[in-house]
């Protein structure tokens, strides 16, 4: 009798990548570190890391109530974009994770909405094209110091 393979029990994650896998940061990321010299050459100043705001922004802006994520393509699924690629292997187990990782975007949004937080995002492919970067960083801070603080 054939076995069905959706009850079959996932392969073991192979050693080269487990290894590789550790090796992905979550902080400080080249495309983060892009984004804050270019947000820093605007004259703008910034905190890090906020953990006591939902998600922990990569860059807040607190005089503003601006959240800026600095988002991989990968990770959390830039529409249209190349870099966004499913694994071959285990990929139900990719579907579930990259599903969760969207949703709790979508969820630390909400939150940070609820808290008075305008939120924005810049994909890594955009940190490729600094010459488009710095124009829409500037948009986006400009339009947030012209908003009026409540």
């Amino acid at each position: 009798m054939p076995s069905d393979s959706s009850t079959q029990p996932e392969p073991p994650v192979p050693a080269a990548r487990s290894a590789l896998m550790s090796r992905v940061r979550g902080a400080n990321t080249k495309p983060e570190l892009v984004v804050r010299r270019a947000v820093h050459a605007l004259g703008y100043r910034f905190r890090l890391h906020r953990r006591d705001l939902p998600g922990s922004p990569d860059l807040v802006f607190p005089r503003l109530r601006l959240a800026l994520f600095v988002h991989g393509c990968f990770w959390h699924r830039h529409q249209g974009c190349r870099r966004t690629t499913t694994p071959k292997t285990r990929v139900e187990f990719w579907a579930n994770k990259f599903e969760a990782n969207v949703r709790r975007d979508e969820r630390v949004v909400a939150e940070l909405q609820a808290l008075g937080w305008r939120c924005e995002t810049i994909w890594e492919c955009e940190t490729a094209r600094p010459d488009e970067l710095q124009p829409k960083l500037k948009r986006l801070l400009e339009a947030a110091d012209r908003r009026p603080v409540s």
